[in-house]
């Protein structure tokens, strides 16, 4: 089963795959038991986003914004998303990256949020909490997609 966990653990860190694949390959495929393949797909998927958000800040920080011409490109291009944005970030914050995360679709999860948190200037705690409450609501809804499909079948 140590097998198994790896390749759920593995499959979930796919960027755009994420739980989104590996619950479905996990019961499905692997034939485990739902509740376990639910804790390790959402553990796993909750665990990347920080840690893509923490990389991409230390990444433009301390490398990125030392050249002066980057700098220039990335701070223009970030104060004017920002200033589009501002007003519904305000409004929505971190619920809105929650629901971001939530949508099982391709394109939205953890990687993409932590990405567009980060360019929108979204606290890191505030997506930490946004990231969490959007991957356990994504994990609900994929398990109970997946689990009401195979029963169909």
């Amino acid at each position: 089963m140590l097998k198994e966990i790896l390749i759920l653990f593995l499959i979930t860190l796919v960027p755009f795959v994420e739980l989104r694949g590996s619950i479905p390959y996990g019961i499905s495929v692997l034939g485990l038991n739902w509740f376990i393949v639910f804790l390790i797909a959402v553990i796993s998927n909750a665990l990347i986003g920080p840690l893509i958000y923490f990389l991409l800040d230390k990444l433009i920080h301390n490398f990125l914004l030392k050249n002066k011409w980057f700098s220039n490109i990335y701070n223009k291009i970030i104060e004017r998303t920002q200033r589009k944005i501002k007003k519904y970030v305000n409004k929505y914050g971190e619920i809105g990256i929650a629901i971001f995360i939530a949508v099982p679709l391709p394109g939205t999860g953890s990687y993409s949020a932590a990405l567009g948190s980060y360019l929108i200037g979204l606290n890191f705690k505030k997506f930490i909490i946004a990231n969490l409450i959007g991957v356990l609501i994504a994990g609900i809804i994929v398990t109970l997609i997946t689990i009401g499909i195979k029963n169909l079948f």
